[in-house]
């Protein structure tokens, strides 16, 4: 069955839109029908484009590797980026929709009237029209905060990938398997390079940079050095060294010292780059963002430096007092930048810079450095210790009304196991999970107070908006709740209970369950995280994708006993191995997200991901390959946990007829 309604084009043109489902979700379609129409319109007005055919159809299945395919006028979905309603989707599931649907609507023009040559552009197509859907949620949401979120994925999962087996350039050389390329390399590095050239070139330019390459190559088939040439024909600036970044692989990383002459009165910036996966690189075009802030906190000076060779320096005249650099505002670049910031200059950022990405980011360091101490202290047997610098910057944000809630709620998050994994080598995923644990543990026993008052301010009756302000209130008043849920308080435990008996929106439900699921709670109260799963399978058994959410909460609980409760689901009436959502929501999320309990010192976990993996080559060769990742970073961990994972490589390998996709994983990971 199907919902219908309608859009008119900039020139007049009315086009009937209808999504199409299976009729127990009928009522479940507005949002993605709303999310559509103002994709259609962003796209007029930000790129000049307006649709072509007379129809525009969406159908949503069940069933679906992908989240959704671009087929030219009837796009196909994953049921999971189309459904919503507030009882039954979180904010981030409406907010993945929004996404979603423009990505795929947007592909009308960047990637169908205007497609690749052959698979190795495929970043032409979707690396650019990542950056598109990427801007028009900026545009519907927060900026901000959409720019965190966005890197926050690349740090963890992108730069991960460039350091692994499975690197590549955003336009690969060679491949066995394309289903294998459809990567978050292509897809959100890819995206990143047309957010350096829509940096460099600035709005307008870029505009008339896309313009020339639509008109110019409507209806063929093309290249990334034709998208290229039109940006730099169109806004004559040389782009010719840019090209490197499609060629290269790894994650570049760029050290910057810094020099002051009060006498002078002359500050200078040394920027070295180097890429160390890349043997033969070449210097990169790179756009590195900054401001210097004076010790009042006052912006003197913003710009884009174009950092063009192996190391350059950079002068500014006329700076009275040393200032503190801001450096890669924006995340102006996807790259890993290393600059001697004190303690004291990250809190100062913190405070005054204007650049809201940045501002964040000094925090994230700023933890970083506070976990990373423990996580030495851990290893070598001493006491762990929580820094006061960090305790009190942060009861300084909770305590500040003009900070926008969707930030805060970000500042307050503990930078992930998965990107602290990155930092390092080798991997200790137990010292980073107890450091982790402790601090957070810590933290809400210091702000226990400011976090409740947070909570209790942020409370609502009112009814559910998937709008940024009611996001964002949502987001910073459960991330209150998941901190205090660590302190084992009954008075906490009780409102717990009742933002998930009595709340009136999917979002509240889910987090207050995961937060009675994921808590320090024991003894009676098993019974209580017990029946709170039972009532909410209870309830929504009859929905696919919130037995989803359901089958994640379980799989991502830190709590000992996981792992057998995840081999117990395996065999539960809702779940099927056949259905990609399933086998994401509940092995991928354990394998992935459960770092601790995942990679247990007897092997346990990588015997049961290689079972899976081995399982789902003969059903679904596409699925198996995606889901064998974890496995593929056996080089970064300590050497009693990588040799249990390679041994399960070698067992995978060793299989009769495996399929190319997972063939070419394992080969390339031992």
């Amino acid at each position: 069955v199907h919902i219908e309604d309608s859009f008119t084009t900039c020139s007049g043109r009315v086009i009937p839109l209808q999504i199409f489902v299976e009729q127990e979700n009928i009522d479940k379609c507005e949002h993605a029908m709303l999310s559509l129409q103002n994709a259609m319109r962003w796209d007029e007005q930000v790129y000049g484009r307006e649709y072509d055919l007379d129809k525009f159809m969406i159908v949503a299945v069940n069933d679906f590797n992908m989240g959704a395919m671009e087929n030219k006028g009837l796009n196909i979905f994953n049921s999971s980026c189309v459904l919503a309603k507030p009882e039954t989707a979180t904010d981030s599931a409406y907010e993945r929709i929004e996404g979603v649907v423009a990505h795929e609507y947007f592909h009308n023009w960047s990637g169908n009237r205007v497609t690749c040559r052959d698979w190795f552009q495929l970043s032409l197509k979707e690396g650019f029209t990542v950056f598109r859907d990427q801007a028009f949620s900026a545009d519907m949401g927060s900026r901000t905060v959409k720019r965190i979120d966005d890197v926050n994925l690349l740090r963890t999962l992108q730069f991960a990938e460039d350091a692994g087996p499975m690197a590549h350039p955003v336009r690969p050389q060679s491949y066995l398997e394309i289903s294998n390329f459809y990567t978050v390399t292509i897809y959100e590095k890819g995206a990143e390079v047309v957010r350096m050239i829509h940096t460099l070139l600035g709005e307008a330019l870029f505009r008339k940079g896309s313009d020339l390459y639509f008109d110019r190559h409507d209806g063929q088939a093309v290249t990334t050095e034709d998208f290229v040439q039109a940006m730099q024909d169109a806004s004559g600036v040389d782009l010719a060294q840019f090209k490197r970044w499609y060629n290269q692989t790894g994650t570049p990383e760029l050290t910057v010292t810094d020099e002051f002459d009060a006498v002078e009165q002359r500050y200078s910036l040394t920027v070295k780059q180097s890429t160390p996966k890349q043997s033969d690189e070449l210097p990169l075009h790179i756009p590195l963002a900054l401001g210097l802030l004076n010790p009042a906190g006052e912006e003197i000076h913003s710009q884009v430096l174009d950092v063009l060779a192996a190391e350059q320096t950079f002068v500014f005249e006329g700076i009275i007092e040393k200032p503190v650099p801001s450096l890669l505002r924006g995340f102006s670049a996807p790259v890993k930048l290393h600059y001697g910031y004190s303690r004291e200059e990250l809190v100062f950022l913190m405070k005054y810079d204007s650049d809201g990405f940045n501002r964040w980011d000094a925090g994230q360091k700023l933890a970083i450095a506070a976990l990373q101490k423990n996580i030495q202290a851990y290893q070598a047997g001493d006491a762990l210790s929580l820094d006061e610098m960090l305790i009190d910057t942060l009861r300084g944000l909770l305590t500040d009304d003009a900070l926008d809630k969707g930030m805060l709620a970000r500042m307050l998050m503990m930078p992930s196991e998965a990107y602290l994994g990155e930092l390092v080598a080798p991997v200790d995923v137990d010292a980073i999970h107890s450091a982790r644990q402790f601090v957070r543990v810590e933290l809400a026993k210091a702000l226990r107070n400011e976090l409740f008052d947070c909570y209790q301010e942020n409370l609502s009756d009112e009814d559910y908006r998937p709008d940024a302000d009611e996001i964002a209130r949502r987001s910073l008043k459960n991330m209150c709740l998941g901190y205090l849920m660590l302190l084992g308080e009954a008075q906490v435990l009780t409102l717990c209970a009742a933002q998930f008996r009595d709340s009136n929106n999917m979002t509240d439900s889910n987090a207050a369950l995961s937060a009675l699921v994921h808590s320090n709670y024991d003894g009676a109260f098993m019974e209580v995280k017990a029946a709170a799963l039972d009532a909410f399978y209870n309830e929504w058994k009859k929905d696919p994708l919130v037995v989803d959410q359901w089958f994640s909460v379980q799989a991502s609980d830190p709590s000992e006993g996981v792992f057998e409760r995840v081999q117990a689901l395996m065999a539960h009436e809702a779940f099927d191995i056949n259905n990609p959502n399933k086998v994401r929501s509940l092995i991928g999320v354990f394998c992935n997200q459960n770092r601790a309990h995942f990679h247990r010192a007897d092997g346990a976990g990588y015997r049961f991901l290689a079972d899976r993996v081995i399982e789902l080559d003969r059903k679904n060769p596409q699925v198996a390959a995606r889901l064998l990742t974890p496995l593929t970073r056996w080089r970064k961990l300590t050497a009693d946990r990588s040799g249990l994972m390679q041994q399960q490589l070698q067992r995978i390998k060793a299989q009769s007829a495996l399929s190319k996709d997972v063939l070419e994983v394992v080969s390339k990971s031992l």
